[in-house]
């Protein structure tokens, strides 16, 4: 390091991206410095993926409830208490963050809790403390923030930070959003016994997915009681004596105890100082990088949600390893932003990796095949329930690569994590049909897909 700097690393955010980043150039004997001005553990661990599927599998014990009952159980005064688990949730929140905590301390990070602002681009003012510091290299892992559009009533409303830490289960609830964190929010309250509105301005939920998946899933969420409103966004927000309101575009009123947003996030970007150092940002307000996630500015890179490139967890942290080994171990290397597996942990799931059809279709003059089936499962054929599972298959007809796979239904998570692995692979749908089938399951269904759908050529 350079006598002129304070560090050699210095990182804003402790999200996923950012410890990793500063975890990793520590224990190579840098000097790294990591500010943080919430909670180290950032959206992920604090009040993101971890605590929501905490959420979603209390909430789950609904379904499960009915379903042991069509296996012959009675099941007598199930009831839920929020606080407990609000409680218990935020106790294991506080350990992983500690955890976090301890693993930086141990590889020599010095953990500067406050938030960061940038006066050039060496220089970092921790705001309030009136501290400034120096630094050769930063690194910008803020992620991003949920975003409400302001209209007459807006300030009612509460996103997915507040709705984590509620202190108490509203009777009725608004959710606004297609999204995967509208669709996750609204199973959530509704397994949890809330009277559940999922309120979208589109015409399907889950824009960006495949089209099949979308449909479909709208279907399942109708059937687990949950009231879906499409293409009608909100015109105001009263306050009544019984509750709050919901004035929408197409002249729906519907009043609930509560209103969450989950109409997007964005990057987290506004008095970071970027202007003054010089950081350009895309006109999404991202900062801008390139394929090694550095900025415009020689000595500062930026990873995860803050650039909006794929918004995912288990990137950000590929983009810090990849940060690092370009920069301090002189090993340059990129993350391929191309086929990641995603899940959606609605009710029911879903799994997706790949292409959807719509995108396969636009890569012509290829044809594409495609292979889907719709199914109930053993579990709910057994006692006559109508939940449906479905399996699509994307396939480029040219080289038979199987370019995506789109799963609805249980277990889909775990099972598109490795159908990512084929896909990523390469593998033709001839070799999915040589796998042998494991049986009784319903993941066996994506090897066992013969028949093409009707198809002309794109």
């Amino acid at each position: 390091m350079s006598h002129s700097f304070d560090y050699d690393l210095f990182v804003i955010g402790a999200g996923s991206g950012g410890v990793r980043a500063a975890r990793l150039t520590a224990m190579g004997g840098k000097k790294v410095a990591v500010a943080e001005e919430y909670r180290v553990g950032g959206t992920c661990v604090i009040r993101g993926c971890v605590p929501k599927k905490f959420m979603v599998m209390a909430s789950e014990f609904t379904h499960q409830l009915e379903v042991a009952q069509g296996f012959g159980w009675t099941v007598e005064h199930a009831n839920f208490d929020w606080t407990k688990f609000r409680n218990a949730k935020e106790t294991e929140i506080a350990r992983l963050s500690g955890l976090y905590n301890a693993n930086l301390s141990k590889a020599g990070v010095e953990i500067i809790n406050g938030r960061a602002v940038l006066k050039d681009k060496h220089t970092v003012e921790i705001v309030g403390t009136g501290k400034t510091v120096t630094a050769e290299r930063i690194l910008i892992a803020v992620g991003g923030r949920p975003f409400v559009p302001e209209f007459p009533g807006s300030e009612h409303t509460i996103t997915s930070e507040e709705a984590f830490l509620l202190p108490e289960l509203p009777k009725r609830i608004v959710v606004v959003g297609g999204g995967y964190i509208a669709v996750e929010f609204a199973g959530i309250f509704a397994g949890l016994g809330v009277e559940t509105t999922l309120v979208y301005r589109g015409a399907g939920i889950l824009r960006g997915f495949d089209e099949d998946v979308s449909a479909h899933l709208s279907r399942e969420i109708e059937r687990h009681g949950i009231k879906v409103v499409l293409s009608a966004e909100h015109t105001a927000i009263e306050k009544t004596e019984t509750g709050l309101m919901n004035r929408l575009s197409n002249g729906m009123d519907i009043e609930t105890d509560a209103v969450m947003f989950a109409t997007g996030r964005k990057p987290y970007v506004k008095g970071l100082g970027l202007e003054t150092a010089g950081v350009e940002l895309t006109d999404g307000d991202a900062i801008k990088v390139d394929a090694y996630s550095q900025t415009n500015v020689d000595n500062i890179w930026a990873v995860g949600d803050v650039t909006d490139r794929v918004n995912l967890t288990p990137v950000a942290i590929r983009e810090a390893v990849a940060f690092h080994e370009t920069v301090f171990k002189n090993n340059p290397q990129t993350v391929d932003h191309q086929d990641i597996a995603t899940a959606v942990f609605s009710q029911p799931p879903v799994g997706t990796v790949g292409l959807t059809e719509a995108e396969a279709r636009k890569k012509c003059p290829a044809e594409v095949d495609i292979y889907m089936t719709t199914f109930r499962s053993m579990k709910y054929a057994f006692y006559g329930a109508e939940h449906r599972m479905l399996m699509k298959l994307v396939v480029d007809a040219q080289s038979q690569k199987v370019v995506g796979v789109h799963i609805v239904g249980p277990d889909a998570p775990e099972m598109i994590q490795l159908a990512g692995i084929a896909v990523k692979a390469g593998l033709t749908k001839q070799q999915w049909d040589d796998t042998c089938a494991v049986h009784p399951t319903a993941a066996e269904e994506l090897v066992l897909m013969k028949e093409k759908r009707p198809n002309g050529a794109c």
